[in-house]
C-alpha cells in the first residue's frame, strides 16, 4: 500500500517535469475534453434524469402525513441532487465510463511499447500523455455535474406532476425554499476533486501495466474499482471538513 501510493506520487510528480509546450498541451486537452466531456453527455443526461424522477417518486411515497406540506418533496429533491445525488452519482458513473477507458488505452499504448517509442523521442510521456486527461477532466466533470443537477431536478419536477402527487407550484415552491448558494460551491468542489482521483488513478493504473491484453482488461478493472472507492472516501472527507 505504502509502495504503490509513493510510486504513485513519483508518478504526480513526473507529470510536472519536462513539460511540453503549452500550445501543445492545450490542444491535448482539448481533444481529451470531447473525449470526457462531450462523449459523456448522453449517458450523464439518461442517469441524472431517472435518479431524480425515481428520487420525487419515492419520497413523495412516504411523505404520507397530512400536516406535511407537498411543497417538502421538491425541497428534499434538490437537496439530495446538490448535496450528494448530482456530484457523486455522477462521478461514479464517469469511473465507470471515463476511468476505464483512460486505463485501457494507456494500457494498450503501454504494452505495444507506444510509450517508450515517446520516451526515445525525448517526451516526457506521462506529462504528454497523462496531464492533459487530468486537466480536462478537472474541467469537464463540473460542467457535467451542473447538467445532472439541472437534469435531475427536471426530472423530479415532470415525475411529480405527470404522476398526480403534487402541483407544478408546490414543487417550485419546495425548490426554492431555503436555499443556500455554498451548496452549489460545495457540489463543484466535489466534482473537482472527484475528477483528480478518477482521471489520476486511472492514468496511475494504465500507465504501469505490464504484461498483453488480459493484463490491461485487469488494468481497468482495477481502475474503476479503485476510483469509486477513492470517491466514497473523499466524499466522507470533504463532507466533514467542509460542511
Amino acid at each position: 500500500m505504502v509502495k504503490t501510493f509513493g510510486e504513485f506520487l513519483l508518478f504526480m510528480q513526473s507529470m510536472l517535469v519536462r513539460k511540453e509546450r503549452l500550445g501543445t498541451l492545450w490542444q491535448r486537452t482539448l481533444d481529451e475534453a470531447i473525449l470526457i466531456g462531450i462523449d459523456s453527455v448522453f449517458i450523464v443526461a439518461i442517469v441524472s434524469a431517472f435518479i431524480g424522477a425515481v428520487t420525487c417518486v419515492q419520497i413523495a411515497y412516504n411523505l404520507v402525513n397530512p400536516l406535511i406540506p407537498k411543497s417538502t418533496i421538491g425541497f428534499m429533491v434538490r437537496e439530495m441532487t446538490i448535496l450528494e445525488l448530482a456530484p457523486t452519482i455522477t462521478s461514479i458513473v464517469l469511473a465507470g465510463k471515463v476511468g476505464s477507458s483512460i486505463a485501457g488505452g494507456l494500457g494498450t499504448m503501454r504494452i505495444t511499447e507506444q510509450v517508450d517509442a515517446l520516451e526515445v523521442m525525448g517526451i516526457n510521456s506521462a506529462s504528454y500523455l497523462v496531464l492533459p486527461k487530468i486537466v480536462a477532466a478537472m474541467l469537464m466533470f463540473p460542467l457535467l455535474v451542473i447538467l445532472a443537477m439541472v437534469l435531475s431536478i427536471m426530472g423530479g419536477y415532470l415525475a411529480g406532476t405527470l404522476s398526480g402527487a403534487m402541483s407544478a407550484q408546490e414543487y417550485v415552491e419546495g425548490i426554492r425554499t431555503d436555499f443556500v448558494p455554498y451548496n452549489i460551491v460545495f457540489a463543484l468542489i466535489k466534482s473537482v476533486v472527484f475528477a483528480f482521483l478518477v482521471s489520476a488513478i486511472s492514468s496511475y493504473k494504465g500507465y504501469y501495466t505490464k504484461g498483453g491484453a488480459l493484463e490491461v482488461g485487469a488494468a481497468s478493472t482495477g481502475a474503476v474499482t479503485n476510483s469509486i472507492i477513492a470517491i466514497l472516501l473523499a466524499d466522507y472527507v470533504l463532507a466533514a471538513v467542509l460542511l
